[in-house]
């Protein structure tokens, strides 16, 4: 069927302009590279990163000698604090340290971490685009690989839900461990949801705007944070200086746990409900909130 060109005009003019406008404004991302890790880079910066997340998040971080020393292995995340994420940058550092740099460690994050303030020296350190075919590149190369599977499902997540594990459903870290045949370590943080306060998700928002198409965002949160105040969208913000608190767990042999023809709902229920049970106590044995 053909449309005449007045028919086009009209059809353009009835597009919402708020569509429009989010259209315009996108920007043009820069994808994730293998490559863009630089190890000299890494020993060059690591004991001043250390001295400044040390003075601003005060990080604990526990159980780094569960993840095998060489080898590939998938440690799966829960994922906090919106785009600053400080688990991103903490666990970079700590694996970088507690390994060396040699050590090939490569992190799968949302492309507009890659983009933010901080993603230059992300990407340095290891950071990729969560794409499924990095993560494959990554293990193939016997490397560590961080996945937060929740991605900004649970990043935004509401700060009253600061000790809830909710990837949102998302099993394809479980089919990718089991393809390749990886143990999986699950990597468990508190307090990255106190760095601001996140009202809503705005999932609903997202999607009437099109930016989960045209930007893949899932989400539009609406938030309260330096330097912006109330604002909505997922904006670079300055985190506030929470205390951050990281805990490795033992390695996860599906095959060996699970058998050869597992049921992936079912390894998904178990490491999340593991994650949520190692959560709650780590809230549970804190005396404040940000205070740690």
């Amino acid at each position: 069927m053909a449309f005449s060109s007045k028919a086009l005009a009209l059809a353009g003019a009835a597009t919402s302009p708020a569509r429009r406008a989010v259209s315009a404004l996108a920007p043009r991302f820069r994808p994730g590279n293998l490559d863009d890790r630089d190890p000299d880079f890494m020993r060059e910066i690591l004991p001043g990163m250390w001295l400044l997340v040390s003075a601003w998040f005060r990080p604990r971080i526990g159980g780094l000698h569960h993840i095998p020393k060489e080898g590939p292995v998938l440690v799966v995340g829960n994922h906090t604090g919106g785009i600053a994420s400080p688990e991103v940058l903490i666990s970079q550092l700590a694996f970088s340290t507690y390994f060396g740099a040699e050590r090939l460690h490569y992190q799968l994050a949302h492309r507009m971490v890659l983009n933010s303030p901080v993603g230059w020296i992300v990407r340095r350190f290891g950071t990729v685009e969560a794409d499924p075919g990095n993560a494959v590149k990554a293990l193939d190369a016997g490397a560590i690989v961080t996945v937060f599977p929740g991605g900004d499902h649970e990043v935004f997540r509401p700060s009253w839900q600061s000790a809830r594990i909710d990837m949102g459903g998302r099993m394809g870290f479980v089919r990718l461990a089991l393809d390749k045949r990886v143990p999986i370590v699950p990597m468990v943080t508190l307090g990255g949801q106190e760095t601001a306060i996140f009202l809503t998700q705005g999932e609903g928002l997202a999607r009437f705007l099109g930016v989960d198409r045209s930007m893949r965002l899932k989400t539009l949160p609406i938030m309260l944070a330096m330097p912006f105040g109330l604002h909505v969208g997922p904006l670079p913000h300055l985190p506030a200086p929470a205390k951050i608190h990281i805990e490795l767990l033992e390695p996860i042999d599906l095959i060996e746990q699970f058998g050869e023809d597992p049921d992936v709902a079912e390894i998904y229920a178990y490491i999340t409900g593991l994650m949520q049970e190692t959560l709650t106590r780590m809230n549970s044995e804190r005396r404040l909130p940000v205070i740690g």
